[in-house]
């Protein structure tokens, strides 16, 4: 039998992938910071960071990270069988699984962490764009939907946390909704 790997080893691995593909989480929190800044006038970056520090604690956001990045990388090895080398390897517009892997990872935080990654994937924002771009032999046909993804649970939680403080929830009640989101 194989041994059970820890979360914080997966959690490890999934950060280094998104560093090893160029992906830090300030870019990330830029597009959050974008997303949500029209809503909330003091929103700061920190803040921004914060949330999406705490969106790649979850593990469905990790798993997801580890299998895309993983099928973007056998990739640029050309180590796919074909036809899916090339569907993958081009980022064929009829295929939809990347999008359908990120939106999985989505759903944890709501239906406004849904719309808002439809949006970014629809305009390709941020550093979004610039993995979209294909200009490197480097395919990121998984990861520019990962990172939106990423960022649309970032704003979501965000949103939610700003009303929570609206509310004047205690830190308590707000630290316990933070627990609960790190399930999944």
């Amino acid at each position: 039998m194989r041994k059970r790997i820890s979360s914080r080893e997966v959690e490890i691995a999934a950060r280094t992938l998104l560093a090893e593909r160029g992906v830090k989480v300030t870019d990330i929190a830029e597009i959050v910071y974008e997303m949500q800044a029209p809503f909330s006038p003091n929103l700061t970056m920190e803040e921004c960071i914060e949330s999406v520090e705490a969106v790649l604690m979850k593990r469905e956001i990790q798993h997801a990270l580890l299998v895309g990045i993983e099928l973007d990388k056998f990739a640029e090895e050309r180590k796919l069988s074909e036809p899916l080398q090339s569907i993958i390897e081009t980022d064929e517009g009829l295929f939809g699984v990347d999008e359908t892997i990120a939106l999985g990872a989505v759903f944890g935080y709501g239906s406004i962490a849904v719309t808002t990654f439809g949006y970014l994937d629809k305009y390709k924002t941020g550093i979004i764009r610039s993995l979209d771009t294909k200009t490197t032999n480097r395919v990121h046909t998984f990861l520019d939907d990962l990172v939106g993804s990423i960022a649309a649970n970032a704003s979501s939680r965000l949103a939610h946390r700003l009303r929570d403080k609206e509310e004047r929830l205690s830190l308590e009640e707000i630290r316990k909704h933070d627990q609960e989101e790190k399930i999944g």
